[in-house]
């Protein structure tokens, strides 16, 4: 099957190594993977603060950057989710038909990697390898806006080598949200520090997340208090072999 990724602005510019393992697992699963280096920003950010104009322009690119495709995969359920949930509401605001039903169109090819591999391919094990206690952070939007349910939880207990912790409370946002923690800056930090003492109690060597945007709070959070936990992409995981630790 060929894929074409979408990667994410956040990825590009700040985790590039979980675009590669993505890429890593896809191609050892069997897939082609295509990346367009027309595509960019979803637009989230714009489009959660109320800019719905100036989110527009970054609607009617990723349509056209990702017209062709067959299906598409991100490793982020978070910008999965504005391409579902946001799109479809900013073209109708647009009072644009056509790109209304380009969106209609294409929505329905736009998956999370953990949704993708486990609904669309009817995948569990991926043949990965990880030695390491691990516990893991549902991220609200794969959780509450596209129901991915227990897919990536799935994924990790059929993780050669890997001992799953469960997360207390673990449906608790974390706290980012995006421009949230910037423009609720005390709020969001309480909850960070809620979800930092669920982590820990763990014991876990790392905290995975299907979204590198949740892992960045979480990750800085257990930094500054020297925790000894670190974050790691739940594609990073699954990428990783015996011969191939990728993370």
């Amino acid at each position: 099957m060929r894929i074409d990724l979408f990667i994410t602005c956040l990825n590009d510019a700040l985790f590039p190594r979980t675009g590669e393992a993505t890429v890593r697992l896809l191609e050892r699963l069997g897939h082609t993977v295509h990346f367009n280096p027309e595509q960019t920003c979803c637009g989230q950010m714009h489009a959660n603060s109320g800019y719905r104009r100036e989110a527009l322009p970054l609607v009617r690119r990723f349509v056209r950057t990702f017209r062709d495709a067959d299906v598409i995969v991100a490793p982020s359920g978070s910008c999965v989710a504005t391409v579902r949930d946001l799109y479809p509401r900013l073209a109708e605001w647009s009072g644009d038909s056509e790109l209304l039903d380009a969106v209609h169109a294409l929505s329905g090819r736009v998956f999370e990697l953990s949704e993708f591999l486990v609904h669309r391919l009817g995948l569990e094990d991926v043949g990965a390898y990880y030695p390491h206690r691990v516990t893991y952070h549902p991220t609200c939007h794969s959780l509450r806006i596209l129901r991915v349910g227990d897919a990536p939880l799935r994924l990790l207990r059929s993780v050669r080598g890997l001992a799953l912790v469960e997360l207390p409370q673990a449906d608790q946002c974390c706290g980012f949200g995006g421009t949230f923690a910037v423009k609720n800056a005390d709020t969001s930090t309480a909850m960070l520090a809620d979800k930092l003492q669920h982590v820990m109690a763990t014991r876990a060597e790392a905290c995975a997340a299907a979204d590198n945007s949740c892992l960045m709070h979480i990750g800085g959070g257990l930094g500054r208090l020297r925790s000894g936990t670190r974050v790691v992409h739940l594609a990073e995981i699954l990428a990783s072999t015996e011969h191939e630790v990728y993370a």
